[in-house]
């Protein structure tokens, strides 16, 4: 259990601070400056603003999420620490396990909070920032696995991160489709099928990275 602690305060440390690339204060600014744009590209219309700023809130939580791909595996597999992890007997999958969790404390909470002023930008009412927030609460678990696994198929790859983020955008069509559909109809029931895909993804991620890390290991 100290083990895998340890581990979780270093993945956090790296993603949270991220040195020059900004940590986790660049997904949140990206988000923001989403929110902050769309209604200049939309107009004054408050209403359409209020019914399709929900989905904008979605998709920018998803290229938020995009954007530390290139640091979530790849660096630890140039380095060889998945070797010296594989040497003391920390499995592949448990590594991926501990990622999975840093990478989500690392820009779910902080995008929830974000999506309070977010929500005032695109003229969101109490009722579907309730549905927003429960909603990135049952699906960033599930971005941060998705993020997981891509990073770990396409690490060592030439051009990884763009095929990251073009990968991780269709694989992640189910959880904005639930997430977002749950502003509009059966609130409830999008939010209960937002949390399934989650955990389908939170449940094959470790096996799948695992054996895609071993495999571009040999």
């Amino acid at each position: 259990m100290s083990t895998f602690l340890t581990l979780l305060r270093r993945d956090c440390a790296l993603l949270l601070l991220g040195g020059r690339r900004g940590g986790a204060l660049l997904p949140v600014l990206f988000f923001l400056a989403v929110a902050m744009l769309y209604p200049f590209a939309v107009g004054p219309d408050a209403p359409l603003l209020a019914k399709t700023g929900g989905g904008v809130i979605w998709v920018a939580a998803l290229l938020a999420a995009i954007l530390p791909l290139d640091r979530l595996i790849e660096p630890d597999l140039e380095l060889g620490l998945f070797d010296q992890f594989a040497l003391r007997g920390i499995s592949e999958e448990g590594v991926v396990a501990v990622r999975m969790l840093a990478h989500w404390l690392s820009f779910g909470p902080p995008l929830m909070l974000a999506a309070l002023p977010a929500s005032a930008l695109v003229g969101i009412d109490g009722e579907q920032l309730r549905l927003i927030e429960w909603g990135l609460l049952a699906g960033t678990p599930g971005l941060a696995a998705l993020g997981v696994l891509v990073a770990a198929i396409t690490a060592g790859l030439r051009g990884g991160a763009a095929l990251g983020g073009m990968l991780v955008i269709p694989l992640a069509v189910p959880l904005l489709v639930f997430g977002a559909g749950s502003l509009s109809v059966g609130g409830e029931a999008g939010l209960a099928l937002t949390a399934a895909v989650s955990l389908v993804l939170l449940a094959l991620t470790p096996f799948a990275a695992g054996a895609a890390i071993r495999s571009g290991r040999g």
